[in-house]
Parts: structure tokens; sequence; C-alpha cells
């Protein structure tokens, strides 16, 4: 079964990756044409009984089983958001920033 067009993809990912930033690649079940697989980017909080759990950056917590993994690895920590200016000012806008 070919999954990609050029890259190999690996599960590099274990139990002791528990308390790490991941990115998850896992099929769907879906039949639908284009909905073969979807990904998760989080902490892996827990994987126990064949159950990976990930919280997102929302909060939402995501079950996985492990037999639709399909790839996996270790991700640095999410960077750090940027915060938007205020117009024509340079300075940062934010909670307390008067108008310009």
């Amino acid at each position: 079964m070919d999954f990609t067009s050029g890259g190999r993809l690996e599960v590099r990912i274990t139990e002791s990756d528990v308390g790490k930033r991941v990115s998850i690649r896992r099929l769907t079940g879906s039949a639908k044409p284009g909905e073969k697989f979807t990904d998760t980017v989080g902490v892996l909080t827990s994987w126990s009984d064949g159950v990976l759990s990930v919280t997102r950056r929302d909060g939402e917590t995501v079950r996985i089983d492990e037999s639709t993994l399909v790839a996996g690895k270790v991700v640095p920590p999410a960077p750090a958001r940027r915060r938007r200016s205020a117009p024509d000012t340079g300075r940062p806008a934010g909670p307390g920033t008067p108008p310009a």
C-alpha cells in the first residue's frame, strides 16, 4: 500500500515520549476520497493499553488507537505567539494600550 508520493512514513514515538510535544498522522477509517489520514499535534499525555492521548494547544484531548498510527515524531515546542503592533505606532497592541 503506497501512502506517500515521496517521503517515508515512520512511527518514531514510543511510550517514553509521554510529556513531549508530538506530531501524529493516523488513518481515519473514512472511505471518502482525500480523507484517509488526519494529523494531530500536541503533548502526548498518556499511552496505555494501545491508546494514546494527545492534548492539543486548544486544550482538547484526542484519543488515538495505536493500530491507526501511520507516522509520528517528537517535534519542538510551539513558537511563542507574536503580539500584533498597533497601527502607525509600532507599539505592541494589547489590553491597556491606548488607541493611537
